[in-house]
């Protein structure tokens, strides 16, 4: 009887973080897409935006699987239903892999961890796109195609440093709060 009990009970707060999570999961999905949708400035290869600044944040909050799913889903549809889908792919991808450099397992969301992960996240933002771009959008994976495309890579760095700034000042705000205390969701 007792063992039952607390079977059903440890599988009842399982249920409870895995709601938990998957709610986060879209809370976060639904801001990436916004702020990367509609903050944003067009340039010669799409548009730089400030979104990732949520995808540092919400790797920093959300165990990976649920990262990876946030950033993959908000940027994605960020792309598919504001006229870039030839670029939906590559940023499933890219910002699904960028949630990996990321750690939700330390107490607060500005750890040396997270503040070290934006340098590889800028690298993959870089030679990511400009790959894709390189590949399959100018036609190939030649010198000229790849010199042409990283001619992009200052978009590229004003994008990934202003969602720096936005993730940094975010996360010392939510750490203040102590944002994973308050949601429960300490590692």
């Amino acid at each position: 009887g007792s063992e039952m009990c607390i079977r059903d009970r440890e599988n009842n707060m399982k249920t409870n973080t895995q709601i938990k999570y998957l709610a986060l999961t879209g809370l976060f999905a639904a801001m990436i897409f916004v702020v990367t949708a509609y903050l944003h400035i067009p340039t010669n290869a799409g548009y730089t935006h400030v979104g990732d600044g949520l995808i540092f944040l919400s790797a920093s909050i959300l165990p990976t699987p649920y990262a990876a799913a946030a950033a993959a889903i908000g940027g994605g549809l960020s792309d598919g239903l504001t006229g870039f889908i030839t670029w939906m792919p590559a940023t499933i991808v890219i910002k699904a892999i960028t949630s990996l450099f990321f750690t939700s397992k330390k107490e607060t969301l500005l750890c040396k961890r997270n503040i070290i992960a934006l340098v590889p996240s800028l690298a993959l933002c870089i030679c990511g796109y400009s790959l894709f771009e390189a590949i399959f959008m100018i036609g190939g994976f030649n010198n000229a195609a790849i010199a042409k495309a990283f001619a992009s890579t200052p978009a590229y760095c004003v994008q990934i440093g202003l969602s720096s700034v936005l993730y940094i000042a975010l996360a010392k705000v939510l750490d203040k709060m102590q944002i994973k205390k308050k949601l429960g969701i300490t590692e």
